[in-house]
């Protein structure tokens, strides 16, 4: 996204996707259209959920439970791999309160006019989103 002259951005953080879909459905409800999802994490590999899904028989790693990260393919990746495998949230070994998948690991980014931020900050709070 490029912001325009006089345009503002916000960049908000959500504990899982389905709250912020629900907070893009609002904000584009409310007419502020320009909104993007992304997908963030610690590391630099692709996070891909389709991949992981244990009930589905399709959990092929202990990273992809963890990290979302069974797509990585292991012939080419083998580095990545092995240093995501060290991360404590793998073992089950975490801290309190680590950083685990699904934290906060989904960004919205709104870019509006300065007189919508306070609508836009107040749909992602309601939807439990932070800034």
């Amino acid at each position: 996204m490029r912001l325009e002259r006089e345009e503002r951005s916000l960049l908000a953080y959500f504990p899982s996707s389905t709250r912020a879909q629900e907070a893009i459905n609002a904000l584009k409800e409310a007419g502020i259209s320009e909104v993007q999802f992304d997908r963030v994490g610690r590391f630099g590999a692709r996070y891909n959920d389709q991949y992981n899904n244990p009930l589905a028989n399709q959990a092929n790693t202990i990273t992809g439970l963890s990290l979302y990260s069974a797509d990585i393919n292991p012939l080419v990746k083998t580095e990545t791999r092995a240093l995501l495998a060290a991360d404590p949230s793998v073992s089950g070994v975490g801290l309190k309160n680590y950083g685990v998948a699904g934290n906060e690991g989904f960004l919205v980014t709104i870019v509006t006019s300065p007189d919508r931020v306070d609508t836009a900050r107040e749909i992602v709070e309601t939807h439990g989103g932070r800034f």
